[in-house]
């Protein structure tokens, strides 16, 4: 039986509460407060700072543009991102698979959906452990069969994430798949802060029901159990 304190807290955002806008191009939805939008109850959970969910017409993307000192991981569900960046890399990511940069001391990158459908991704940013880190780009597949049934690391800065890409940070970002009517369940320290999106799929976690790419902010627990109502594809952070 799972055992949480009096801090517990499992929170549904779902995804017409978040900020966001249409620019045609680009249709883009907020979990924490950016750009445009502001909700001083939604600034950051623990160091997770950003969760946009970004749909991109084809052919069309972000022209170069800096950063600084951020964890900045990008998860494609549909489609894929090409990443050009000013210290020569480049590359391409597809639906299931993971980049990440890390901006450090600064950094430039363009990201374009090259292909002829729409584009769909997840971009997370994560307040790196300190100023001041190099910058770096690094993107790889991932086997999809790898993460049914389980939450696997994908990218991470915790000790024993051998496999995951490395971020500058005390967190990682876990994928999985379930089938309906299947159970996950995630050991979490209960000082620590869990977010929780499924990209598809419908599931429950206690007595929380979360749609596809509705928010579910988790703390103060020591497991987080997920049980599929339908088939679904889920992307978890977890962070200090």
């Amino acid at each position: 039986m799972t055992q949480t304190t009096t801090k517990a807290h499992i929170e549904l955002r779902p995804l017409t509460s978040l900020g966001g806008d249409n620019h045609g191009w680009l249709d883009t939805h907020h979990h924490f407060s950016f750009a445009g939008y502001y909700d001083p109850k939604r600034l950051h959970w623990g160091a997770l700072r950003v969760w946009n969910d970004d749909r991109i017409q084809p052919k069309t993307g972000f022209p170069a543009h800096p950063h600084n000192d951020m964890e900045i991981i990008t998860y494609v569900t549909k489609g894929a991102i090409s990443h050009r960046d000013n210290l020569g890399n480049e590359g391409r990511t597809e639906a299931g698979d993971v980049q990440v940069m890390s901006a450090g001391t600064g950094i430039q990158h363009s990201e374009y959906n090259l292909e002829d459908e729409e584009t769909r991704l997840f971009q997370i940013w994560i307040i790196p452990d300190r100023r001041g880190h190099a910058p770096s780009w690094g993107t790889r597949p991932f086997p999809k069969d790898s993460r049914d049934g389980r939450f696997v690391p994908l990218a991470s800065g915790i000790a024993g994430d051998e496999d995951a890409l490395t971020i500058n940070a005390n967190a990682r970002v876990l994928g999985a798949t379930v089938k309906a009517g299947e159970t996950l369940r995630y050991e979490l320290s209960e000082e620590r802060h869990a977010y929780l999106v499924p990209a598809t799929g419908r599931v429950r976690i206690g007595d929380v029901e979360a749609n596809a790419r509705d928010g579910v902010a988790i703390t103060g627990v020591n497991e987080i159990v997920v049980t599929a109502l339908e088939d679904a594809e889920i992307v978890l952070v977890d962070t200090a």
